[in-house]
Formats: structure tokens, C-alpha cells, sequence
């Protein structure tokens, strides 16, 4: 486990088994996508804390006191990789595929995928990442 990834230890054992089961050559991109989640999170007080548990199996984080985010969660797709998901009704994919339209590999609305292995542009990342935890912030209210 790299330095980074020891950053924010596991406090759900569950999440912990989840990364766990994940194929070796998979899980250092996940653990990076994990950590940079929770950096991401700690240069925006607005979002609050982040919970980190499962949703459908897969790790999931959530922003739980202020509501202000809309969930992430990560896992491994079918076709190979692994992934970013966000939720697909919500225009956190759009609006980034409308950013970097080349730059990754999407599936519709509701992820990005990586090769095992690949570096991850953290800067372009962070842009996505953000977006989804301030995503109900920038949302017009209902009444």
C-alpha cells in the first residue's frame, strides 16, 4: 500500500472487503480514485464529511450532514477496467464529458473508465470529482 493510499484508513470493514475482492491489478487505480475522493473532499469545507460505505456492493461516498454532493461510487465494469460511477439522471457525466470529450472512456451517462494501469490525470479528475460533491449546491431549489 502506497503512502497515499494510507491516507484515510478503512473505518467500514465492509468497504475494506470490497477493495479487497477487487482483481490486484485493479485495485491500486481504485485506491487512487478512493484517495483522491477523500483529498478532493478535505479542499471543500462546504461538502462536509464524507461517508464511505457500499451501495450495491460496490464503495460509495456520500456527503451525509450537508447533502451537498450526489453519491460516487467505484467499481469494476463488465467490459474491463475499472470505474468512476455517478448517478446517470444527474449531469455530473455530461458536463464533464462536455470538458475533456476525448480525454476518457465513457459509459453514457453514468461513468468513466480506466485500463488497469493507466495513469490518471488527477487535475481533470478533481474537476469531476468536485462536481459531483457540490452537485446539489449548484442545483436550483425546489419548493
Amino acid at each position: 500500500m502506497t503512502e497515499r493510499h494510507a491516507a484515510t484508513l478503512f473505518t467500514d470493514p465492509q468497504v475494506a472487503r470490497a477493495f479487497a475482492a477487487f482483481p490486484v491489478e485493479l485495485r491500486a487505480g481504485l485506491l487512487d480514485l478512493r484517495a483522491l475522493i477523500f483529498a478532493v473532499a478535505a479542499r471543500l469545507p462546504e461538502v462536509g464529511r464524507i461517508e464511505e460505505t457500499l451501495k450495491w456492493g460496490q464503495p460509495a461516498y456520500l456527503t451525509p450532514e450537508t447533502k451537498a454532493g450526489s453519491t460516487l461510487r467505484l467499481g469494476v465494469p463488465k467490459t474491463g477496467g475499472f470505474a468512476i460511477y455517478a448517478h446517470c439522471q444527474s449531469r455530473i457525466i455530461p458536463t464533464f464529458r462536455d470538458r475533456f470529450p476525448q480525454e476518457f472512456t465513457y459509459e453514457g451517462n453514468r461513468a468513466v473508465h480506466f485500463a488497469p494501469g493507466a495513469a490518471l490525470p488527477e487535475d481533470k479528475l478533481s474537476f469531476l470529482i468536485a462536481h459531483a460533491l457540490r452537485y446539489h449546491l449548484s442545483q436550483p431549489r425546489r419548493s
